[in-house]
């Protein structure tokens, strides 16, 4: 199957969603944005793509950031794909993955090249560690305010909140081996997603029927 770009097919409604204008759009803002990825992108990721550029909706982004979660390789190269993709077929997703990484390589070859000089300074170890907990707190701010979007999954608030819940667990106290946990708890909450889905949507064909008998 060929790839097409979503957006070859505007809206209904007549007004043409945001998007990437051309590739070296993409290439251009993948760039900086993978420029300020510093030991952790999905703050960065959230604010760039949904609130300054708004090529996706608060929920949009929470979809295909699951997607590019639970797929090999990094996340936000997973998402360029999926963008760039979307937007212009291969060329596209290979722009996005060539913003990413062209820029980030060479800054790291330069760093390295100084790097093992200066490794084992004191000031360097406690920079280091300190970027830990800048990162920590820019993954839970973004955590934080992408939790509205909860309401409006199929899931619901309950069993998304439940799911995450059981997955921190698993991971973080319980050390399970983070593909089991994917096939297992991920699984069920496919299948938990698919019955409420399946449920809403007879309940709407129900509802639009007795709407017309009368």
């Amino acid at each position: 199957m060929p790839f097409l770009p979503t957006n070859a097919h505007p809206p209904q409604d007549g007004h043409t969603k945001p998007g990437p204008k051309s590739k070296a759009d993409l290439f251009f803002s993948f760039s900086v944005l993978a420029l300020q990825g510093f030991g952790g992108v999905l703050a960065v990721v959230q604010r760039e793509l949904v609130e300054k550029k708004k090529w996706l909706t608060n929920e949009e982004f929470v979809e295909q950031w699951s997607i590019a979660q639970i797929l090999p390789g990094p996340n936000v190269v997973n998402l360029g794909v999926l963008i760039g993709q979307r937007s212009f077929g291969v060329s596209g997703a290979l722009a996005a993955v060539a913003g990413l990484v062209t820029f980030p390589l060479i800054i790291l070859l330069i760093i390295a090249a100084f790097y093992t000089g200066v490794s084992d300074q004191l000031w360097i170890q406690s920079g280091l560690r300190g970027m830990n907990s800048v990162v920590a707190g820019l993954v839970i701010a973004s955590a934080l305010k992408l939790a509205s979007t909860l309401s409006k999954n199929p899931l619901g608030s309950f069993w998304s909140a439940l799911i995450a819940i059981l997955t921190f667990a698993s991971v973080a106290m319980l050390h399970i081996p983070l593909l089991y946990v994917l096939f297992v708890i991920g699984g069920a909450s496919c299948l938990i997603a698919y019955r409420k889905t399946v449920i809403q949507d007879k309940l709407g064909s129900f509802a639009s029927a007795k709407e017309s008998a009368r």
